[in-house]
């Protein structure tokens, strides 16, 4: 498997979004009658969508506005959610920096310590709303802030890191124990990030409840220019899923795969469940929401690191409300708007009554899928030449 890059070296050809075509089937669906529903643990919801640990995107009114909706939305334990008291006038500063000064005024704004106590009032305000409270940690801080959450009342936990892996090797401080973790916590936990089968298949056996996929796609994200790391989306989500399928033969413990990143249009996000993804995370979509704290801007987790930053803040225009990108009605043409909406009439297109047939999808490579007779968008830039 692979081709030859050089003498007594091979590598595999891996594929992004762009690069792939959904074929349909031999039957067709009215959409409003497909199911989009998928469930961690003993949740359930009907929109297969999250919208990622980014203090640019989640606050707590968004999650509590995700919440009704039919989604789900991570606040980030690491962000200035929990580091200050009124953090709409820090992001607010974050908003007004010119480009030069962003990436070293996110460094100095999260110098500043997290309050434990503002977890917990966090996630109380989110329920009190009854809201879903899902909350995200780094592995090291992941047992302390994972038992405040569950105090509190979190209804799922993530433990999320540039690259995840059951073993991690280090002497300067205490590595995270997971299978004893997940024993510990009783409320769902998602684990990321990961973009290989071995690594996919060690995680769901220590007993995690769904897995992020996707290291370095993320439209903030710098880690594959920085650190050269990545597997593109549909190799990545297919090579997950393909562990999810085999643990699941082998334990009868269906772990859902989450695929993380990479997905800018409801195109991308219908192929992420056509490679075997059961639900997906995005954050640059969802900036875009009049109900998102960046008013528009967007910066990634790890943009604040004081060694290396690898994440960037990027403005993407506020075009909607989180209703009409979510569900609609779109009032733009090129797939940024009613993602749901998209995504049930692409299973209709193909034939999937659910997301578990919409994961039986055939699949072709297909380079020109977005450019064959584009020219007029192209060089007009509209619809899909933007």
């Amino acid at each position: 498997m692979g081709m030859w890059i050089g003498k007594g070296r091979k590598a595999r050809r891996c594929y992004g979004f762009d690069e792939v075509a959904l074929v349909p089937g031999s039957v067709t669906i009215n959409p409003e009658e497909v199911d989009t529903s998928w469930q961690i643990g003993e949740f359930k919801f009907p929109v297969p969508i999250l919208a990622s640990a980014m203090d640019g995107v989640v606050d707590t009114k968004f999650a509590i506005e995700m919440s009704r909706l039919g989604g789900l939305a991570v606040l980030n334990l690491e962000g200035v959610q929990t580091r200050y008291e009124n953090p709409a006038e820090v992001i607010e500063k974050i908003v007004t920096a010119t480009p030069e000064e962003a990436t070293e005024l996110v460094q100095s704004i999260y110098k500043e310590p997290i309050k434990e106590k503002l977890i917990s009032s966090r996630i109380e305000e989110i329920k009190k709303a009854k809201g879903w409270a899902v909350v995200s940690s780094i592995p090291s801080r992941a047992e302390r802030f994972g038992s405040i959450a569950e105090e509190a009342g979190a209804d799922i936990f993530v433990v999320q890191a540039t690259v995840i892996t059951v073993k991690h090797i280090a002497s300067q401080y205490k590595v995270l124990d997971f299978e004893k973790f997940c024993r510990s916590i009783s409320i769902p936990i998602i684990v990321g990030n990961t973009v290989t089968y071995n690594v996919a298949l060690e995680l769901m056996d220590i007993g995690i409840d769904a897995l992020l996929v996707g290291i370095g796609p993320g439209a903030a994200c710098t880690t594959r220019g920085v650190l050269g790391i990545g597997v593109p989306q549909v190799t990545a989500t297919c090579d997950a899923a393909a562990a999810r399928d085999f643990h699941y033969k082998q334990t009868g413990r269906y772990i859902p795969i989450i695929t993380d990143g990479g997905m800018s249009y409801s195109g991308d996000i219908c192929k992420a469940f056509a490679c075997g993804a059961d639900a997906v995370m995005i954050g640059s979509a969802l900036a875009r929401a009049k109900e998102a704290p960046g008013k528009g801007y967007h910066w990634g987790m790890a943009t604040p690191d004081v060694n290396l930053p690898r994440g960037t803040r990027i403005h993407m225009e506020t075009t909607g409300t989180l209703k009409a990108i979510l569900l609609g009605p779109a009032h733009l043409d090129d797939g940024s708007q009613n993602l749901v909406g998209a995504l049930r009439t692409s299973m209709g297109s193909l034939g999937a009554r659910d997301i578990r047939e919409m994961q039986l999808t055939e699949i072709i490579v297909a380079p020109s899928i977005k450019t064959e007779g584009k020219t007029f968008q192209t060089a007009q830039r509209v619809g899909m030449g933007k």
